[in-house]
């Protein structure tokens, strides 16, 4: 299975703040969710559900160990586009890195600093936390195994 991973972070931080108006932001956001490798239906499980979500999401983690530190990748989905975008987000700034500097990130702030808390419905913005909360809770799993 080939993944497509979401343009590096730093390029979605440019450029978003190229974009000025909502609605190109909106548009660039769904434009990062349609992007992703779509979710093979092998991975579309109770267990890779997010819970807490409106929308329908999974996210499915692989570990791999490097240098006796646990490595975690993240593949995911939604059937909401505006949602499958977040999930991009959150991939491009967590997946592939160390669980100890995945479990430290604040995904929240970038949240805010890219102006979605400001423009996403409550429930949006309640289903990117379950989707942090899960991605930490994985990448604390992975630590506590490694001990």
């Amino acid at each position: 299975m080939t993944l497509s991973r979401p343009a590096p972070i730093e390029d979605i931080i440019e450029n978003f703040s190229l974009l000025e108006d909502w609605d190109d932001r909106y548009r660039y956001v769904i434009e990062l969710g349609r992007e992703l490798t779509p979710l093979p239906d092998t991975e579309r499980t109770d267990a890779n559900k997010v819970q807490g979500c409106a929308s329908q999401v999974w996210l499915a983690t692989t570990i791999a160990h490097r240098d006796g530190q646990p490595f975690l990748t993240f593949i995911g989905d939604s059937d909401a586009h505006i949602v499958r975008g977040l999930v991009a987000i959150l991939i491009a700034l967590l997946s592939g890195r160390p669980a100890s500097e995945i479990s430290g990130e604040n995904p929240l702030a970038l949240f805010e600093r890219l102006g979605l808390g400001e423009h996403l419905t409550p429930q949006r913005s309640n289903g990117f936390r379950s989707m942090i909360k899960r991605m930490h809770a994985d990448a604390t799993a992975a630590l506590a195994e490694t001990v």
